[in-house]
């Protein structure tokens, strides 16, 4: 309940000031099947990944991001595209990197309420637009570069 509170008071932060954000995800794809993560303050499916931090790189972003919402350590990263979304009253830049060799060796922290497999024909329901047409793209092979998340 107190991380849905703090992102709510998130918005409205973002409604005042209208920051710029960059952020960073990772479609985790091994065997047909990519894993996402479902949060504990926002419902539906997200591929892991979040906000950069000052001083931190888009790869070292990502790495963090997909060990503290996976548990996973990430091998090589390719560079899928940048998007846009200017929904709810904020300015996101979304580069989104693409990983097949990764190993668990940990486990999701606290915002994380589940981690799950899905086979890439069969992504769930709740599954925010963004994600599921960046994974559609990847799966017919026309992946634009960048665009609207």
């Amino acid at each position: 309940m107190f991380l849905r509170l703090l992102y709510f008071g998130f918005q409205i932060y973002c409604f005042i000031f209208r920051p710029i954000r960059m952020g960073v995800r990772v479609m985790m794809i091994q065997d047909d099947k990519v894993w996402l993560v479902r949060q504990t303050y926002m419902p539906g499916w997200f591929m892991p990944g979040g906000g950069v931090k000052r001083g931190e790189t888009l790869e070292q972003a990502t790495r963090r991001e997909a060990k503290e919402e996976t548990g996973a350590e990430l091998a090589e990263l390719k560079l899928l595209g940048a998007y846009t979304n200017l929904a709810e009253w904020k300015t996101d830049h979304n580069v989104v990197f693409i990983c097949h060799e990764f190993e668990f060796k940990g486990k999701p922290d606290a915002e994380i309420a589940e981690l799950r497999a899905f086979a890439l024909n069969e992504l769930p329901k709740g599954l925010w637009p963004g994600h599921r047409r960046r994974l559609q793209e990847y799966q017919s092979g026309a992946v634009p570069q960048f665009g609207e998340w």
